[in-house]
This record gives C-alpha cells, structure tokens and sequence, in this order.
C-alpha cells in the first residue's frame, strides 16, 4: 500500500540537513513505502544525499531559499512562509503536493504557518500540540496541550479530549483510552471551574466517544500509566512537560556521577549495565519523538530540535501511522457522534476550587 509522500522540513532542528536526510534514510529502511520531499537548500540536501546512496530514488527536492531560525517571532515567520523550507513544507501539505509535514524547527512558528495554511478541522476552535511519553507501563501516555494554548475554556478542553483520545488509539492501539483532566487534585470539588465544566461534560458524554473518563488525575500520576491521555491546557502542559524531562536528565546525570565515584562503584555499574541501558533507552527522547499539532486539516508532526537521526526516523514513523489511520477523518467522525451543539459549557458549578 502506497501513502502520500512526507515533506521534510531539512533545515530544521539543531543539526539541520545532515540529521533530518539521516533520519529520512533511516525510516526509508523500516518503512519502505514512505516517500519523500525534502525541502530546503538543494545544493546542501543533495551533497547530504551521497551518503545515503539507497535514499535518493525515494526523494524528490524543493528548494527553499530560507529557514526560520529559532529564536524568530511567529509573525515575523509568517511574512516569509512562502519561501522558507518550514513554510513551504506546510503548503506541499496544503496543495496536495504531500500527507503530511515534519519539521524540528521553530514551534511557535510552525504552528501559526499550520493554522493559517491548513486551518482547523470544523468543530475544533484551536489545534493542541500532543506527544506520547513513556509511563511505567508498557504503553505510553499521550499528553495535549503541550504549549499551542496558553489559555483554554471548558469547550477547548473538552476538545482536546475528543482529539487526544482519537490519537491514543492510533499510536498505543486503544480502543477506549482512559482519558484524564491534570488539575491540582481528584476530588469533583478542585481545579478551576473551565476544568469542572469540562469535567461535567466528558463525564456526560465519554460514552459516545470510545473513551472512559473518570474525572482529574494529578502531574505526579502522569507517567504512572493509570492512564491514556491527559488533557490540559497549554501553560500547565507544557510547564509539567519541562518538568518531566528535567527530572529524567536529573536521574540520568545522578546514575552517571554515582557509578563513577568511586572503584567499587564502577564495578557496580558493569553488573548493573543490562539495567542502566534500559532505563536509559526507556528516558532517551529520542525513542519517544514526534509530537503532532492535533485539530488540523492536515498531518503536521515536531520533532525535538535535539533529535538524532534515530529520533528523526521515530517522528516519520509516528507520521506515517498517522497518515495510514487517517487521525483526520477519525477527529472528524468523533465529533460528528457528539454534535458540536453539545460542546458547550455545562451548567455552573459552584464549588469553590480546592487548594493542592
């Protein structure tokens, strides 16, 4: 079975072209019928393509003449989204051209160019930046939104979940995803009265949404795996997000420093290494990349900035089930059984939020 090809942001990310066109050789190997387009420098991508002989016949190239740095303002890159390589990958999406666009470059900035180019699916008020993270389950846990919106109301939430939930039964293969609220307790009376809202309604209605929801969970239950998807706004997820990865380095660089102070400690971590491999693999972002810009008309996929070639291929992967389980039309239908008439806030609860 043949996809639609993946247009390539390859200036993007730290590295830039050598990662992105390695990690595109990469996925070619483990997904022989993705296709490409690479966009960006020509001259640049090709030399880049010399080294991976077995890639070429699977490109094609667009020349870009300009990237989007990382520290540019999103409107700034708006102006220029015609002839960057971000830009132009997100328009191949738009024109037919490609399924889907990767990109590891600007985020604020990918977004905005997403939504003006691609739009919102009908039913969805914002797009939600959602990845999956590892848990101490064997399935991972899908967490939006991650930074797309600072602000949400009970309508935005509830949304979220509806999309969310869509994607968990892609990427981890769940046919009724538990599906959570982060607030700052689990007791009906807590949180603000947008998340109690949101709360009332999917209680209401999870039934119509091949989901179970039974209300809050708490930041330090996130990786636990007792459950599927958390839903939140963007502040709060992304800060949580921060936290999560910064506590997983902080674990790492203390493994590290412990196993190298002293002999017997080395010694240690030779009988110990099958171990300290695995929680290694287990923390490495890169076997978890590949966050997607959710509610879109369009398959937009982020990959860390900081991504290796292995995290690159990761990202291409989760693009092409995407584009292989038409996430799209799934949000849509989803919405279609709910009716965006019910998407309004429920009726006023008037507990006062509970403290943490």
């Amino acid at each position: 079975m043949n996809f639609p090809r993946i247009a390539i942001d390859a200036m993007g990310g730290d590295e830039g072209v050598q990662v992105m066109v390695a990690g595109a050789a990469l996925a070619a190997d483990r997904y022989p019928q993705v296709r490409f387009l690479l966009v960006g420098d020509q001259s640049r991508i090709e030399r880049t393509l010399d080294r991976h002989a077995a890639l070429r016949p699977l490109v094609e190239i667009l020349h870009a003449d300009d990237v989007i740095s990382g520290e540019e303002k999103p409107s700034q890159a708006l102006r220029r989204a015609r002839t960057t390589s971000m830009g132009m990958a997100i328009h191949a999406v738009k024109d037919g051209s490609a399924g889907a666009a990767l990109s590891a470059g600007n985020t604020g900035a990918l977004m905005a160019i997403a939504k003006l180019a691609l739009r919102t699916i009908p039913g969805i008020d914002r797009p939600a930046l959602a990845a999956i993270m590892p848990t101490y389950q064997p399935s991972d846990v899908v967490m939006l939104d991650l930074g797309a919106n600072t602000e949400c109301d009970a309508r935005n939430l509830v949304q979220f979940a509806i999309m969310g939930a869509a994607y968990a039964r892609i990427v981890n293969s769940q046919p009724e995803p538990r599906v959570r609220l982060l607030n700052i307790g689990t007791e009906d009376n807590k949180g603000t009265e947008e998340l109690r809202d949101a709360a009332a309604l999917l209680k209401e209605r999870a039934g119509d949404l091949s989901m179970t929801f039974d209300g809050f969970t708490e930041a330090d239950k996130i990786c636990r795996g007792e459950v599927d998807v958390v839903v939140t706004d963007g502040f709060s997820g992304n800060i949580a997000l921060k936290a999560i990865e910064g506590t997983a380095r902080f674990v790492g660089d203390l493994l590290r420093r412990s196993f190298s102070s002293s002999l017997r400690s080395k010694i240690g971590f030779l009988i110990s290494r099958p171990a300290t491999d695995l929680l290694k693999h287990h923390l490495d972002p890169n076997n978890h990349n590949g966050a997607v810009f959710l509610g879109l008309n369009g398959v937009v996929v982020k990959s860390h900035g900081s991504a290796n070639a292995l995290g690159v291929a990761n990202a291409v992967g989760v693009t092409q089930r995407l584009l292989e389980e038409n996430l799209t039309e799934r949000i849509k239908a989803d919405l279609a059984r709910l009716g965006t008439e019910t998407l309004r806030a429920p009726h006023k609860v008037t507990a006062e939020a509970g403290q943490g």
